[in-house]
């Protein structure tokens, strides 16, 4: 059982059962479900996973005080601290009667503003242009047990991916990142005889084609080390993943760079067809750097358009 199965059984077990006995009154004000940040919550936890963190537990979300006063928050606090020790042969550690920082009861507007700097989900230009991925995935990851008052649904379904412009503003910076790292400075390193320099440059491709990767398939990219894992179950491209990998694996000495390049080049195309597929390019050959500007030319927005085309990444 993963740590989301773990937790919706832990719910439907125990909490819902203490809710609907203690606090009826509160049931047409709350959420329950689990979400934020940890493997679990994307349900990429396994058995390593399990050395932090892994016990039942689950997320219960107040609207504000005016709402919902600071005594019965205490009062359900307090009630979720007192569920069992031990569910499924899985030991809960002890909580604070406040909750814990990903479990427990929790106001929703200090989530959201914890996350992404916004009490309730609404961005202004600015922070859609630089509000980590990660942050914006673990709004949207997980699973959402119950959710009567449907404020926490709401803000999930307004955050659910990012406005076409800004995706476009995004897609642009990494396009021309994979055209500057990967098909012109990769082998001009290697032609100063700078191995190291390379695979920073190799690396610097990587970043920026699985950044567009996720832009492409409209999914938040999460935190750097969950990046293979979920760009393999990913509908489109996922079978660049291990081509990525391999460019991050190997060295750059004579015999190797040769094929990392074409493997570059590559990956290249690939994303070129898929921008056209989409309809998101007017550009015809494979330089990358010309596609970029092509994506950029094409928002709407004349405000995203004519910030720096790197303005987003």
């Amino acid at each position: 059982m993963n740590g989301l199965e773990l937790s919706k059984a832990f719910y439907e077990t125990c909490g819902r059962p203490m809710l609907e006995e203690q606090f009826p009154q509160l049931l047409p004000l709350l959420a329950a479900g689990m979400l934020g940040s940890g493997s679990e919550c994307f349900g990429f936890d396994d058995e390593v996973s399990r050395d932090h963190d892994y016990e039942a537990g689950f997320c219960l979300f107040l609207p504000l005080e005016a709402v919902v006063d600071r005594r019965t928050a205490f009062l359900l606090e307090r009630a979720y601290a007192k569920l069992p020790r031990e569910f499924d042969g899985v030991t809960r550690s002890l909580m604070a009667p406040v909750g814990g920082a990903r479990k427990g009861v929790l106001r929703l507007d200090e989530f959201f503003m914890e996350k992404i700097g916004s009490p309730d989900g609404t961005l202004t230009l600015s922070q859609w242009l630089t509000v980590p991925q990660q942050a914006l995935a673990e709004c949207t990851n997980g699973t959402v047990f119950f959710d009567r008052y449907g404020k926490l649904t709401a803000i999930r379904e307004a955050l659910a991916f990012y406005p076409e412009d800004i995706r476009r503003k995004k897609l642009a910076g990494n396009l021309l990142t994979m055209a500057q790292a990967g098909q012109y400075n990769y082998l001009r390193c290697i032609r100063h005889c700078e191995t190291g320099a390379a695979q920073l440059a190799a690396a610097e491709f990587v970043k920026g084609a699985m950044a567009a990767v996720f832009l492409l398939n409209r999914v938040y990219h999460p935190y750097y080390k969950w990046s293979f894992r979920a760009m393999r179950a990913l509908p489109k491209l996922s079978i660049e993943a291990e081509l990525l990998e391999y460019l991050l694996t190997t060295d750059n000495e004579a015999g190797t760079y040769e094929e990392k390049y074409d493997v570059i080049e590559g990956i290249a195309a690939d994303l070129i067809d898929e921008l056209m597929e989409q309809g998101l390019t007017q550009a015809t050959c494979g330089d990358l750097e010309k596609h970029a500007y092509s994506v950029n030319d094409g928002i709407g927005d004349g405000q995203v358009r004519n910030l720096h085309v790197l303005a987003a990444i």
